[in-house]
């Protein structure tokens, strides 16, 4: 079994997958709760970028062509059966470029396409000055970590695991840097959109970028909190989406409640 594809609590016989893809220096950890939340007919995979967690000792993406390249492999093990996308922050352009390169290879396509606190990849040249940066020193990066809900004040008394996690999203950030939005791209699935009512993101102009990326019907939802919304709200997020069937041009812009 490849270890790119991560089964919390392994479902063969569900209907459809869930295939989340993690946030720039993340792994599965965050995601693997959310197995018990789905309904008995729905499996939870993640997939695991190269070099963390079960795959430490594969060496990092070099680029972002070959991330999706190992995505696109992993996508194999699953496009059997339906399959919904998900993507958090810098997984939001994994899941978007993977649904496009999925019909390149002959896969069978998602049945939708949910992307999470991430602009649209029509920005990567301005998301390249946004913060943080490969630029940055390694307190900067630990610093937006903490702030951005990545680390606990556990983690940031641990050296080696500061030193880890600096380098995971070293490697992450360099990827990003490589990626190319490509004229023209458009997921040919149905396409929703999440974002935090207090995240960094303009809300309105993002909603109307990933609505141009869509060509079978798109929704935008708003939810409490910010770049990972509220505790409440992320525990329960898989039992939000994985009953999402957007309708075309529908548009559900008023907030969630926790």
């Amino acid at each position: 079994m490849s270890r790119a594809l991560v089964r919390p609590l392994p479902r063969p016989h569900a209907a459809l997958t869930l295939l989340c893809m993690s946030f720039c220096g993340g792994g599965t950890a965050s995601f693997r709760p959310w197995a018990r939340s789905l309904p008995d007919d729905v499996e939870l995979v993640l997939y695991c970028y190269p070099g963390r967690e079960g795959r430490f000792t594969s060496p990092f993406a070099r680029d972002w062509d070959e991330l999706l390249a190992d995505a696109v492999s992993a996508l194999r093990g699953i496009a059997g059966r339906p399959y919904t996308l998900l993507g958090h922050s810098m997984g939001a352009w994994v899941a978007f470029d993977l649904a496009v390169r999925a019909d390149r290879a002959g896969l069978a396509p998602p049945q939708s396409l949910i992307v999470s606190a991430a602009d649209a990849p029509t920005r990567w040249k301005e998301d390249r000055d946004a913060p943080p940066t490969v630029r940055d020193g390694d307190e900067d990066l630990i610093d937006w970590m903490s702030a951005n809900g990545q680390l606990s004040d556990g983690a940031r008394a641990d050296p080696e695991i500061m030193q880890i996690a600096v380098e995971i999203l070293r490697a992450d950030m360099q990827v990003m840097d490589t990626y190319r939005y490509r004229a023209g791209e458009r997921a040919r699935v149905p396409l929703h959109f999440l974002h935090g009512e207090e995240d960094h993101l303009d809300g309105p102009a993002a909603t109307e970028r990933w609505r141009q990326l869509g060509t079978a019907g798109f929704t935008s939802t708003r939810l409490p909190g910010g770049h990972f919304y509220t505790p409440e709200v992320w525990a329960r997020l898989p039992g939000h989406v994985s009953s999402l069937r957007p309708a075309p041009h529908e548009d559900a812009a008023a907030p969630v409640t926790a």
